[in-house]
């Protein structure tokens, strides 16, 4: 098993002037580079480990092991729930059904996953997850280490580690937050749920 780096739905400056060319490119190609490539070492260390090649340390490396998986799999869907900026952003139908019914209306939604977001301790993801019966609900993971939860889906996520904003906002992490919901690809977010 080997995992790849995904190729971006979009061009690295599509999504600008919400998130710069330069960040885009830096996000994908070196950090989401450096989760794959992680995993990819970690996965090597465990089959070396089972065929008796290589001595580990087994909790080091599954911990390297869950982060950089993680990583991974969050910036592939951080990556595909986005798209060219657009004003007045919202969801319909299905998905918009399903935010009301968890969460009373839209911009209480709105409100609950942006103050996630923001208060997110040090660097981490906001995340919306689905469980099985299509139940919502907003996630905070501080790194990306342990962040399952049995049976739940990530459908929504937000990085908000600096590397994803800082050189555009500098350390205003609330005014990044508020201009990312322009960007939210609401088609790929129904997708996830059905």
């Amino acid at each position: 098993m080997k995992y790849e780096l995904p190729v971006l739905p979009y061009k690295y400056n599509e999504l600008a002037p919400i998130i710069s060319e330069e960040i885009m490119t830096l996000h994908h190609t070196k950090h989401h580079q450096a989760y794959v490539t992680g995993a990819n070492s970690a996965l090597e260390k465990l089959e070396k480990s089972r065929s008796g090649d290589l001595e580990i340390d087994i909790r080091a490396v599954l911990r390297d092991l869950s982060f950089n998986i993680n990583g991974h799999i969050l910036h592939s869907v951080f990556w595909d729930n986005m798209r060219a900026p657009q004003e007045d952003n919202a969801p319909v139908g299905f998905t918009k059904e399903l935010i009301e019914n968890s969460f009373g209306n839209f911009d209480a939604f709105k409100s609950q996953f942006s103050a996630a977001a923001k208060t997110v301790e040090g660097s981490g993801w906001a995340v919306v997850m689905a469980d099985l019966d299509k139940n919502l609900f907003i996630l905070q993971i501080e790194k990306q280490n342990m962040m399952a939860i049995a049976g739940f889906i990530p459908i929504l996520v937000l990085d908000v580690w600096e590397h994803a904003y800082y050189l555009d906002y500098k350390n205003d992490r609330a005014s990044y937050v508020a201009a990312w919901w322009q960007l939210i690809n609401w088609d790929d977010v129904t997708k996830r749920l059905t």
